[in-house]
């Protein structure tokens, strides 16, 4: 069974009783959570179907307009009122001719007379995948509406259905950037400042060199040769994050190096590693936890920037900073900018919050009452 550590115990303690720290944490692992089944939430496709007395899940399996009595062997489009009709009413033929009027009637399990195999069509809270076109009259980008709560974008898209796609991949990307980076850059700074020296020397001007580096230059050649695509961002803004972390750490190991603690270590025999990652890291910690919550809003921010200026993700992935450049370029609907502003101002004001708490918790002059 795993149990905490005293120590342990007191961070987490001091976590919790940062109010502000606590309930943000609430709330974004409720709305991260949500986000995480944004399928579920938000599709073009039902989460459950009863036809004929069968059950069929089209959110997460393929099944041909045959499959309910259509004429096609493709994938049922399931927003066509002929489809809709087919499975409410058991597949009647009379579907094609008016499926208004036989989806009305089936509602009582009767059409013109007769008694059918009732259906039934479970959607999601969003009925909208955010690739799915919207039949909004023409009118693109259009004002929130019971149809669409937050509106429509400028590609006639469901704004909603974006923002809960678009949130999930921007926290995905940000932890998955932001975890690797600073694995990188404090293996790198623990051995900078522990061994000192060349090593410290050489590894310095590498830096500077690396430092000094055009990256948004270098995103953008790589892109128009390689095409855009997830992972490479990723490995990109890795490639270009790493050192943020380095001078912070490099300069703690430097400070403790030369602790008693540190030499007798040393002079009873215990290796390197383990001096460098059990005994001087957790001292380090608290100067390394105070410049993550920088290095998270920056990695979300120059996603959005990327995206802003049509460098970032792939244009049909559900990008928030796309969102932000619509809403420029359409300001007759300021529903859309607000909508981006808000979106960003929630994700980053609660995950600056959860980290100022994470860097307090480990910071052993600060305690919580």
């Amino acid at each position: 069974m795993f149990k905490l550590s005293p120590l342990n115990k007191r961070r987490v303690a001091n976590f919790v009783a940062n109010r502000r720290a606590y309930w943000s944490l609430i709330i974004f692992g409720i709305l991260f959570g949500l986000s995480l089944f944004a399928e579920l939430l938000a599709n073009d496709k039902p989460l459950l179907v009863r036809y004929q007395g069968e059950f069929f899940t089209p959110v997460t399996q393929f099944y041909p307009e045959t499959a309910f009595g259509g004429d096609f062997r493709t994938e049922a489009d399931y927003s066509q009122p002929e489809v809709q009709c087919l499975i409410v009413s058991g597949g009647l033929d009379i579907c094609f001719d008016d499926p208004e009027a036989v989806i009305e009637d089936a509602k009582d399990g009767v059409v013109e007379g007769e008694e059918i195999a009732k259906g039934m069509i479970i959607w999601p809270l969003v009925p909208y995948h955010y690739q799915t076109i919207v039949d909004t009259d023409g009118v693109a980008p259009g004002p929130p509406t019971a149809q669409n709560w937050l509106g429509t974008d400028d590609s006639s898209r469901d704004v909603l259905a974006r923002v809960i796609y678009g949130f999930r991949l921007s926290i995905v990307y940000t932890i998955i950037v932001t975890v690797c980076a600073s694995i990188i850059g404090i293996a790198a700074g623990a051995v900078q400042g522990y061994f000192g020296g060349w090593l410290d020397l050489i590894f310095q001007r590498l830096l500077e060199i690396w430092g000094s580096t055009p990256n948004l230059y270098i995103i953008i050649i790589l892109f128009a040769i390689l095409g855009r695509s997830f992972w490479l961002l990723v490995f990109l803004s890795i490639l270009f994050g790493w050192p943020a972390l380095v001078g912070v750490v490099r300069a703690e190991f430097l400070r403790a190096r030369n602790f008693e603690y540190v030499r007798a270590a040393r002079a009873l025999g215990v290796s390197n590693r383990v001096i460098m990652f059990r005994h001087m890291l957790p001292n380090a910690m608290v100067a390394t936890l105070t410049l993550l919550p920088f290095i998270i809003t920056g990695t979300i921010a120059g996603l959005a920037s990327l995206d802003y200026l049509g460098f970032g993700l792939p244009s049909s992935a559900p990008s928030l900073g796309e969102l932000t450049l619509q809403a420029k370029n359409n300001l007759q609907v300021p529903s859309l900018g607000f909508v981006a502003f808000f979106t960003f101002a929630i994700m980053l004001s609660l995950l600056v919050f959860i980290f100022e708490g994470v860097r307090d918790a480990f910071d052993p002059r600060k305690t919580f009452q």
